[in-house]
């Protein structure tokens, strides 16, 4: 009898053993554990794709011309310049044979807080831009000869607005808002 009786309360204790130790380590702290390894699993291998995609995009960043580069950082910049810009206008109107009598600086309505509640695209964008009053006086041909310095300048610019005052003597008072553009 006890030959018959060994096998089955073997049974008995190994399935007490399995509900009550095995069962509940391997659903509970063992289960866990595994999620938490094919979450990093999942981690790795987003890191790595991450990885491959920035290499892609180094190679393709240093396949493209030096020369080409400078050139775009020149048409829009990393920030404002107001000096620089200034500059190179009042150089412009010099060899255009246009006097500057003042030039204002104002931040433009686009891209800023109050443009964002009509437009929310322009709050996020990465292009600010800043307008520049200019005054001047001279010539027509003058001026002609400074909106195409303006056209044909490497830095991106748009004349906004223009208003001339006439004159009797041929030289007459301009007021020229230019937008300029940056990367934010």
């Amino acid at each position: 009898m006890n030959n018959r009786l060994l096998p089955f309360l073997s049974l008995f204790i190994a399935i007490g053993i399995f509900f009550t130790y095995v069962n509940p380590l391997w659903n509970g702290k063992i289960a866990e554990e595994k999620a938490a390894i094919a979450q990093d699993n999942q981690a790795l291998l987003s890191a790595e794709q991450y990885v491959q995609r920035e290499n892609q995009l180094a190679v393709a960043r240093d396949a493209i011309d030096p020369a080409a580069l400078d050139r775009l950082k020149a048409f829009v910049p990393d920030s404002v310049d107001n000096i620089g810009l200034i500059l190179d206008l009042d150089a412009l109107a010099a060899r255009s044979a246009l006097s500057l009598s003042s030039i204002d600086v104002t931040e433009s309505s686009v891209g800023t807080a109050s443009a964002a509640s009509a437009l929310p695209a322009a709050a996020t964008s990465p292009i600010g831009t800043v307008d520049l009053r200019v005054s001047a006086v001279g010539s027509y041909k003058a001026l002609q000869a400074f909106l195409m310095g303006i056209e044909l300048s490497e830095r991106l610019l748009d004349v906004r607005n223009l208003t001339i005052q006439n004159s009797v003597n041929g030289v007459y008072t301009y007021q020229i808002t230019i937008r300029l553009y940056w990367l934010r």
